[in-house]
């Protein structure tokens, strides 16, 4: 049997130590990585909204005004029930004056190939309004089977419809 020397056990110790600073380290980054990715996802959940939960939070009667941040002829077209217009274009201090600051305003556009509702996400949180961004707009309001109104005519889909 080979007795160790004090090299051996030195060179087994640093081995061991190393081997487990980069299983350590790995570890660290994996988890920095999570919270990262978690931060992100709720940063998302915190600025967006989809449309289901829109509509569910305007049948449960939350303090929500939809904003239709296209052009007037856009919105004239077809919107989503009781939206407003406000152009992102023309969001400004004396346009959105009127507006209350303590409610959540959800913008949106016609779909994902438009940025209006992000530039009117933009502009409203700019001027000191607590805003979502409608995920899909328009387009995607539809897919999911709401109603719209406008000149178009109605599209058929569920009616927001609140009972408080």
């Amino acid at each position: 049997m080979k007795k160790s020397n004090a090299f051996d056990e030195f060179f087994s110790f640093l081995c061991h130590e190393i081997i487990f600073y980069f299983w350590k380290t790995k570890s660290i980054k994996t988890q920095l990585k999570m919270e990262a990715q978690i931060k992100y996802y709720e940063n998302k959940l915190a600025y967006e909204m989809d449309p289901s939960d829109l509509f569910e939070a305007l049948n449960d009667g939350e303090k929500i005004i939809v904003i239709d941040a296209r052009r007037a002829f856009g919105y004239d077209e077809e919107h989503i029930p009781n939206a407003i217009n406000i152009p992102h274009r023309e969001m400004n201090a004396e346009t959105t004056k009127h507006l209350d600051k303590e409610v959540l305003y959800v913008t949106y556009c016609t779909g994902i190939g438009c940025n209006a509702s992000t530039k009117g996400a933009l502009n409203m949180t700019k001027l000191g309004f607590k805003v979502k961004e409608l995920i899909g707009g328009l387009e995607w309001w539809k897919i999911d089977g709401y109603a719209t109104e406008g000149t178009k005519g109605e599209k058929q889909g569920l009616k927001i419809e609140c009972a408080c």
